[in-house]
């Protein structure tokens, strides 16, 4: 498989940037509970309405999310394309799995996963690329397992999609239908999803959003 430009690029800028990431976002879940909550919504899903099976956290970064899904009991793994942030999590959490790996073309059997959460990893995707990795995600959970998946939205329906500024690497805003759209048409139905609106003291004052969709199980209408 070739690699395009676009994961290259991302690559190289996280292993650039490596350590003060994870100096910055190690501990930020510990002053966002709507994030906790939302990632304690996801766990009770996996645990509920799946046949169990581990769950990956696709773009983990440093680790500190996956950490975080193991503590709500959870068999989590981490998997990113940053060798340098593979390094970091595998030394703050060294009982954990984690993996160097592409979303595109993930080293993950089919139908073996309880859940995904790709937590702002689709971010640095071009559109013409998702597709592939959003059928990745259902390739790899099982009927009944549920995606959790996270990003900045555009500011209405005339922008499904949107560049922005990303520090690291080139990024994409997404309307949240358009996005809900897409995964329908890979075989994963919306289940719910939240808006958190921008802050004033936020630096980008950009809506985050959350959906959680699910994989049919076999013969579901």
């Amino acid at each position: 498989m070739v690699e395009h430009s676009a994961l290259s690029v991302t690559r190289q800028g996280y292993d650039a940037v490596a350590p003060t990431y994870a100096q910055l976002f190690r501990d930020s879940l510990s002053d966002s509970p709507l994030d906790r909550a939302i990632l304690g919504v996801f766990a009770e899903a996996v645990r509920t309405g799946g046949d169990g099976g581990q769950v990956a956290d696709l773009g983990c970064g440093p680790g500190h999310v996956t950490a975080h899904l193991d503590e709500l009991g959870l068999s989590a793994f981490g998997v990113d394309t940053s060798s340098a942030m593979i390094e970091l999590a595998r030394q703050a959490y060294p009982r954990l799995r984690f993996d160097v790996g592409s979303m595109a073309a993930l080293d993950i059997a089919d139908g073996v996963l309880g859940g995904v959460l790709a937590r702002w990893s689709i971010i640095h995707t071009p559109p013409r690329e998702l597709p592939v990795i959003l059928g990745e995600f259902h390739r790899v959970l099982a009927p009944g397992g549920h995606l959790l998946v996270g990003f900045s939205a555009t500011e209405g329906l005339s922008h499904p999609t949107q560049v922005f500024d990303h520090t690291v690497a080139p990024a994409y805003r997404w309307w949240p239908d358009h996005l809900a759209a897409m995964l329908r048409e890979s075989g994963l139905a919306e289940v719910a999803r939240t808006v958190r609106e921008p802050q004033p003291t936020d630096r980008r004052q950009f809506r985050e959003v959350h959906l959680l969709a699910r994989k049919a199980r076999a013969g579901a209408a």
